[in-house]
């Protein structure tokens, strides 16, 4: 399995490496940047350096946040002197852009996901990373939530045997229509809805199950939102090259905002490992509280970038499963517009 090492498994940091700070551009002042912001804060050994948006106002209430912080409107300063590494927080069409000039500056990058738009611009993205041997980590945040580490150990350890059965389902309340800004809902900058919030599944499945998805059916629901210019909820039945398979099942729109239900189970040759949030007691609360089996994510997430750009571990999303993964997921995307299965090889 390509699971080890699993972020959480390390001690503290190794000598000569606690001096280290590394700085931080952030490009993108929306809400999944001040995410990131408020991670970097929590973390030793980064810093938020300078930010860059569009909107002046934006940017400057953002790097307001971290003393000492620069802003910008000018997507050249986020690989400047002075930065160490960048982070591409931006709507999904400028991603392979801003990190292919990022890396040939010599920048580290941290990319949110969808890592690109198509495949031939994630292979740009990767191609640039190689060449210029500077870390590339893609925001796969679903990875790094405790429940789905501590499987990834199990399977790493080989509880399992080899991964052939997947389900996974996650609920998750938003406002409808007004949980989604413009660019989300439109399909020419976000992917679309499936391929937008789906390869977060799909590269889960694709990291815990070791193999790559080769062929997709995916259907939208219009349940709760019917008014949405987008599916609120859809499915995804998923072949690995190995056999394997997958169903996924993801909704966005539960009425009550905060609200989480998530369940996994993955069987293999040898065994069987679950986990559902309506066991843990918090899921029942009267208001919606996160699941403790998904909190903390984004800080696990940028403590590995910390250890990554230590040169203590390498970055978790490995090419191969990045470029998996993005494939499927703009082919379940292509499945749901055109109504057919698709094999993940006519995606371009």
């Amino acid at each position: 399995m390509d699971l080890d090492p699993v972020p959480g498994q390390k001690g503290p940091r190794g000598p000569g490496q606690q001096g280290s700070v590394h700085r931080v551009a952030v490009i993108g002042a929306g809400a999944i940047a001040r995410d990131h912001v408020t991670a970097f804060a929590g973390v030793p050994g980064l810093r938020l350096a300078h930010v860059v948006d569009r909107h002046p106002e934006r940017a400057a209430a953002l790097a307001a946040l971290a003393e000492g912080a620069t802003w910008s409107t000018d997507p050249a300063t986020a690989w400047s002197d002075g930065i160490d590494v960048t982070a591409v927080c931006t709507s999904p069409e400028s991603h392979a852009d801003l990190s292919v000039a990022a890396l040939q500056a010599g920048k580290a990058v941290l990319l949110e996901k969808p890592a690109a738009l198509n495949v031939a611009d994630v292979d740009r993205v990767l191609t640039a990373a190689d060449t210029a041997g500077r870390p590339l980590l893609i925001a796969q945040t679903a990875r790094f939530q405790p429940v789905h580490l501590e499987i990834a150990r199990a399977v790493a350890e080989g509880a399992i045997g080899t991964p052939r059965l997947a389900h996974l389902t996650w609920y998750t309340g938003h406002v409808w229509p007004g949980g989604w800004r413009g660019w989300q809902l439109d399909a020419s900058r976000s992917g679309g809805h499936v391929a937008h919030n789906g390869v977060h599944a799909l590269d889960l499945l694709t990291w815990l199950m070791d193999d790559e998805p080769v062929r997709v059916f995916a259907r939208p629901c219009r349940t709760w939102a019917p008014g949405m210019p987008t599916p609120d909820s859809f499915q995804i039945l998923v072949r690995f090259a190995g056999g394997a398979l997958a169903t996924v099942e993801l909704c966005y729109a539960l009425a009550a905002r905060g609200t989480f239900v998530r369940r996994l189970m993955l069987s293999g040759t040898t065994g069987t490992l679950h986990h559902s949030s309506e066991d843990e007691p918090r899921a029942h609360s009267a208001s919606p509280v996160a699941p403790a089996s998904i909190e903390g994510a984004m800080a696990e997430q940028t403590r590995h970038l910390r250890d990554v750009l230590d040169g203590a571990a390498p970055p978790l999303t490995a090419p191969r499963q990045v470029r998996a993964a993005l494939a499927a997921a703009l082919a379940a995307q292509l499945s749901t517009d055109e109504g057919r299965p698709v094999d993940i090889k006519e995606v371009r």
